[in-house]
């Protein structure tokens, strides 16, 4: 056991000179291959584009942290492994489009999976599984978190000179370094070597780093005696004045209590440190920690009941289960930490704390790594949520959000939507129907009652029937414009179809909002103006549609803008 100890003991004294220029060639390489593999303005990725970047990014990332001089051949099958798995979850992303409604949680399991997995491998869990010594562990993550801060704040620094010596070359004419900068592949790949190099300079000086953890350590350790009395305090609060107190305090309480349990997590730890022998001897700091490790759970319960509430009132989406899975793993840590000094009366509480987040950094790795397989659809699972509570009458039918399940809960919600759309309810169809025929999510009032009530309420004037019944149905979508009422009139007559006009009773600006309804259906278009003419553009294509007249100023109350005779807009100075 010693042997093997040794071998993958984290040697504070370890310089490997070569490691800066390795790393900063190796992800410079990796930065300039990021640049030409993604897709940055597109929305939709080819998946096999989505693959490669998210392999170049993360897979030269992971061989940057584990490569030492002696041992490069065990890193470098992490590293090819980690490539695989988020190329394969990027790859998943990209294909999953519209049909998935959580598809960004699925690569964000992935990145914790990863993050998990690293001081894991780092540590050599691999090979000595349980038989891990947890102070090598919990070295490995604190060295990787100082290490990217401090590679960060180096990219940061190098970047600010970038700037600085291009605005100085640049007063003497010399435009080189501005004109690499608005380059792309310059940008990834100066990136790339500052943080490889910084990276480097870094991994050698593990001595000064294992320094400076001790440091912040101790700072997050006096930093838990406050937060442990104002939690002592919150708590005491929320026992004698009911829990109702929380929820009239804000509408949000699950992130919120989520992130206090987290910090209480790092505080504890900062004080338990690796082993007895370096958790600090202050009694109050050790009795700060106790109170911090005590009060977790119930936080987590709290989040819990929350959550609960919220899916009771609402019914589940993906991103309520999703919420269910951090409260159920904030949850198992916090009756861990708070069973640990119960089952020993106080003694040996610290150890027990350690031998947890060992169990649980493995665990939650592996259940990270399960989330972001193609194994669960949690829109589905919403979908038949959403629907049962609609089928039992725990939802009344003009309540129900039928343009949550077109928009939310991806293909399921579709399918779903599809099937209630010859529901024996009459009700139901219509609303179901109404609600398929959107082609943009509705913003403001989601209720189709609702939006029908407020477009029909819309003052039009000089619009045929089918001309007013598109821009109605223009409305029910964009119900946000005119949920304080709106005038709509025609403008003219175009090649491409009739421009209508649309003045809101509130105050949107000076300009009204433009439509084109063309073959039978209203859609936005954009105006400017261009010298001194008022033109156009439809929505998507950016080409000159029409030349809506002159411009010109009148006097009326100061000054206001009238196209070809006729106001436009509300008057100004």
């Amino acid at each position: 056991m010693s042997e093997v100890s040794t071998t993958h003991a984290p040697d504070p004294h370890s310089d490997w000179p070569l490691r800066p220029w390795l790393l900063a060639v190796l992800l410079g390489l990796a930065g300039l291959g990021v640049h030409f593999a993604a897709e940055w303005n597109s929305d939709e990725w080819a998946p096999w584009r989505a693959a490669l970047t998210a392999a170049l990014a993360f897979g030269p990332l992971a061989f940057a942290f584990t490569l030492d001089r002696d041992r490069w051949q065990a890193p470098l099958a992490f590293a090819a492994i980690v490539a695989l798995v988020m190329a394969g979850i990027a790859w998943r992303v990209a294909n999953a489009g519209e049909s998935y409604a959580d598809a960004p949680f699925w690569f964000a399991a992935g990145v914790v999976s990863i993050a998990l997995a690293l001081p894991l491998f780092q540590a050599g869990f691999h090979k000595r599984r349980w038989a891990t010594p947890y102070d090598e562990t919990h070295f490995q993550v604190w060295t990787d978190s100082i290490s990217v801060a401090g590679a960060l704040a180096f990219l940061g620094v190098s970047w600010l000179l970038l700037f600085l010596l291009a605005a100085l070359f640049s007063a003497i004419d010399i435009d080189l370094l501005e004109v690499l900068i608005e380059r792309g592949w310059f940008g990834w790949s100066f990136s790339g070597v500052a943080f490889g190099a910084a990276l480097g300079m870094l991994r050698n000086q593990l001595k000064i780093i294992g320094t400076l953890q001790s440091v912040v350590m101790l700072v997050f350790s006096i930093i838990a005696v406050p937060l442990a009395i104002a939690l002592a305090i919150f708590l005491l609060a929320v026992l004698a004045s009911g829990i109702s107190v929380l929820w009239n305090a804000t509408e949000s309480p699950t992130p919120l209590l989520l992130s206090v349990a987290v910090a209480s997590f790092v505080l504890v730890n900062a004080v338990v440190r690796n082993d007895d022998e370096e958790a600090s001897g202050n009694r109050v700091l050790r009795w700060a920690a106790l109170v911090l490790a005590l009060a977790i759970f119930p936080l987590a319960l709290l989040a819990a009941v929350s959550t609960g509430t919220r899916i009771a009132q609402y019914g589940l989406s993906p991103e309520r289960i999703w919420g269910v899975i951090a409260v159920a793993v904030a949850v198992a840590y916090g009756l861990a930490y708070f069973l640990a000094p119960i089952r020993g009366r106080l003694t040996g509480w610290m150890e027990r704390v350690r031998r947890a987040n060992m169990h649980f950094a493995a665990g939650i790795c592996v259940l990270a790594f399960i989330l972001a397989l193609p194994l669960f659809d949690f829109g589905a699972i919403s979908a038949r949520n959403q629907i049962a509570r609609l089928e039992s009458g725990k939802v009344a039918v003009d309540e129900f959000d039928f343009a949550a399940l077109r928009w939310d809960f991806g293909d399921a919600g579709r399918e779903a939507l599809a099937r209630l759309k010859d529901s024996e309810n009459p009700r139901i169809a219509q609303l179901a129907a109404d609600a398929s025929a959107l082609e943009v999510r509705p913003y403001g009032a989601t209720s189709v009652a609702d939006r029908r009530e407020i477009s029909e309420k819309a003052e039009l004037s000089q619009l045929d029937d089918a001309t007013a019944q598109a821009v109605r149905a223009y409305l029910r979508d964009e119900i946000i414009l005119c949920r304080e009422g709106c005038r709509v009139q025609l403008l003219r007559e175009t090649g491409r179809g009739k421009l209508i006009g649309l003045m809101t009773n509130s105050d949107y600006g000076q300009n009204p909002h433009l439509l084109l309804v063309e073959a039978g259906t209203a859609k936005a278009i954009s105006q400017r103006v261009v010298n001194g003419r008022l033109i156009h553009e439809y929505e998507g294509l950016g080409e000159p549609m029409n030349k809506a007249g002159e411009v010109e100023l009148r006097p009326f109350t100061g000054y206001q803008v009238f196209v070809d005779g006729k106001p436009v807009g509300q008057p100004f100075e």
